[in-house]
């Protein structure tokens, strides 16, 4: 048998320890590494001070390898850990949890608490320490919700028309008044601490719409008072329009230039009246938030001079064409009309905040008067007016014309609460301001606004229960 040489044994024996060693290191070195890599990252952006009888929040957890298997959010108070959400979806490398905190539901009182965010992934480690939180903040419980003292408003409404309500808001922010589905800005007056809303009733408003004063906190708590205020019903005029082809020749293709030229006229025009329309309805609403915080205007509003009403507010006109129904609208304004190309004066003092073409209404002006309360004239021909203007009663703001969806020279003009278009005729009557806007201040204990005081002067303007009588022309329309 033959002999192996002693250092050839020896080689050998290195070479199986060294891969032993090899084996071993590695594994080490590999257990080492899976439990060195770092455990999934959790994200609160932005991570709250405070947190209320509910607050949401936007949790972002991600895996450095692997996927993310668990996630959780924790109140801590107290010793005691209460989870507010987990996570219920199959694993990924990133989770995004969205989580809704309601400390009442889950035993967390007020207080001093702690938020914390845990996850684990499926990344194999030989340790794992899962109840370490990966995130935590400070967060104080707060659960009350603001106070709101309604000091006076308004006592009877009418559907498209506006009111005033006075109020208080303690422990919150400035508060809003809510019609239904709208909300309308509140504005300090006064030095008490209180707060006043012009806000408007849609024409279309049910009777039994909820009207109340809204406010937050920082917490996010919400409180609500509703408005006891007598809401009545108004009745508004039906107009039947002849579609022309005249008029579809003129302005089909001066408001909707990229229209194809071999395509029915009556289809671009149904597009104006439809699309371009509510496109200036929301175009309105944006407008309205570039209100001042005090009241800019002075007594009644003015109607322009030796002027015809033609249409009136809130009339529901049924188009045809060729004896057949093709579409209907909703007029929310005035048509009023004087001599061709005819001064258009502001209703009352003002800064411009629109001035340019605004879909159907062609050359437009648009004049805010504080608080809200804005004043729109279209289909002008002339726009003598810029954006930041401060103007007078009664200056001119430009010529009447028949630019937009408009056939016979006139302008096209609205009150505005909001964004929302009421009857000017409110507006028109000293009166009517009187009893509505200055009766609630005065009833409030507050100051006068736009030099407007209950009780006080003969009234001036027409009656508002009713409309004042359209000329049933047909020459002018929008």
């Amino acid at each position: 048998m033959p002999v192996v040489p002693a250092p050839s044994r020896f080689k050998a024996l290195l070479l199986v320890f060294l891969l032993v060693v090899l084996v071993v290191v590695g594994t080490v070195s590999y257990i080492a590494w899976r439990q060195t890599v770092p455990r999934p990252t959790v994200t609160i952006a932005p991570a709250p001070r405070l947190i209320g009888g509910k607050t949401a929040l936007a949790v972002t957890v991600q895996a450095a390898r692997g996927n993310v298997a668990m996630a959780e959010v924790r109140l801590v108070q107290g010793g005691a850990r209460a989870t507010a959400a987990k996570l219920e979806a199959a694993p990924a490398p990133r989770i995004d949890l969205p989580a809704m905190i309601e400390p009442r539901a889950i035993g967390v009182k007020e207080g001093g608490a702690a938020l914390e965010g845990g996850a684990r992934d499926d990344f194999w480690r030989p340790l794992r320490f899962e109840d370490k939180p990966l995130v935590s903040v400070p967060v104080t419980i707060d659960l009350t919700p603001p106070a709101i003292e309604v000091l006076s408003a308004t006592q009877y409404l009418y559907q498209g028309g506006g009111g005033l309500v006075a109020f208080r808001v303690k422990g919150g922010e400035a508060g809003r008044v809510r019609v239904g589905t709208m909300t309308f800005q509140s504005f300090p007056v006064g030095d008490g601490g209180a707060r006043i809303s012009l806000f408007a009733l849609p024409w279309d408003m049910p009777l039994d719409t909820p009207i109340a004063i809204v406010a937050q906190d920082e917490a996010g708590n919400t409180a609500s008072r509703g408005l006891q205020s007598e809401v009545r019903p108004r009745r508004f005029p039906r107009d039947v329009i002849e579609i022309k082809d005249g008029l579809l020749q003129a302005k089909v293709p001066e408001l909707l230039p990229q229209y194809p030229p071999d395509k029915p006229l009556l289809d671009g025009f149904l597009a104006i009246n439809r699309e371009q329309r509510k496109q200036a309805e929301d175009q309105k609403r944006q407008i309205s938030a570039k209100t001042a915080d005090r009241a800019l205007w002075e007594g009644a509003f003015v109607q322009p001079p030796n002027s015809k009403v033609f249409s009136n507010f809130a009339e529901t006109r049924t188009y045809r064409y060729k004896g057949k129904e093709v579409d209907t609208q909703v007029h929310l304004g005035y048509d009023v009309a004087s001599l061709k190309q005819s001064p258009v004066p502001a209703a009352n003092k003002g800064v411009v905040v629109f001035a340019g073409p605004l879909t159907i209404y062609g050359n437009t002006v648009i004049v805010d008067h504080g608080l809200g309360l804005q004043s729109l004239y279209g289909h002008l021909s002339r726009i003598d007016v810029k954006v930041g203007d401060t103007v007078a009663k009664a200056q001119e703001l430009g010529r009447s014309g028949t630019t937009g969806l408009a056939i016979g020279d006139h302008i096209h003009f609205e009150t505005l609460i909001g964004g929302v278009s009421v009857t000017p005729v409110e507006w028109w009557d000293l009166k009517w301001i009187r009893d509505r806007v200055g009766k609630p201040l005065k009833d409030a204990g507050l100051p006068e606004i736009a030099g407007v005081q209950y009780g006080g002067g003969a009234a001036e303007g027409v009656a508002v229960r009713g409309e004042p009588k359209a000329s049933r022309a047909k020459r002018i329309r929008k």
